[in-house]
């Protein structure tokens, strides 16, 4: 008694058909008895299961051609749902990937340091160079170059640059006021 591939015995067994042919144990097939005809639609999605399978090297050559032939001459829908029976239909669910371990914080790189603020008085130092009023601009900006070590805070390069403007303003101011007061001789 020859075994088929799929678990049906050979010529001797008494779900073999006259004409060679397998009958498989009545399956309901989405919802509908096994009785029921099948349609064109209904063969073509059981040849397509068993091309996937063929695909995936669940089937060799001569299963796919045997099931294949059997599922063109099917008549009901329990005989196509016993040619795909011990067949995934649909893809399989991926293997659950393992997680990592956690990696110890020994190893992890450093949290980054947190934003710094800019310093207020060196913004207005900035402002004061810039828009002429050099004492105050000089005034602040000696100020605010003291704060940002004390404090935590960016902006040292604006005082710088309130001083430059400051010191600069000052320069011109002094000038002008001894080219006005240049008493003549």
């Amino acid at each position: 008694m020859a075994v088929q591939p799929w678990g049906a015995s050979g010529p001797g067994d008494p779900d073999r058909r006259p004409d060679g042919g397998r009958t498989p144990a009545p399956a309901p097939q989405a919802g509908f008895p096994a009785g029921m005809r099948a349609g064109h639609a209904d063969r073509d999605r059981t040849i397509d299961v068993l091309k996937a399978a063929f695909a995936e090297g669940r089937l060799s050559t001569e299963e796919y051609e045997q099931r294949h032939e059997e599922a063109a001459a099917a008549q009901t829908y329990g005989q196509l749902a016993g040619l795909v029976a011990d067949l995934p239909i649909g893809p399989m669910p991926a293997p659950m990937a393992f997680a990592a371990p956690p990696v110890p914080a020994t190893f992890l790189p450093p949290p980054p340091p947190p934003a710094r603020s800019i310093n207020v008085l060196a913004v207005t130092s900035l402002v004061f160079g810039l828009t002429g009023f050099s004492l105050p601009a000089v005034v602040v900006g000696h100020v605010a170059k003291a704060q940002p070590s004390r404090r935590d805070r960016d902006g040292d390069w604006m005082a710088t640059l309130g001083l430059v403007f400051g010191y600069a303003g000052c320069a011109f101011w002094t000038l002008v006021l001894l080219v006005l007061l240049r008493v003549p001789a």
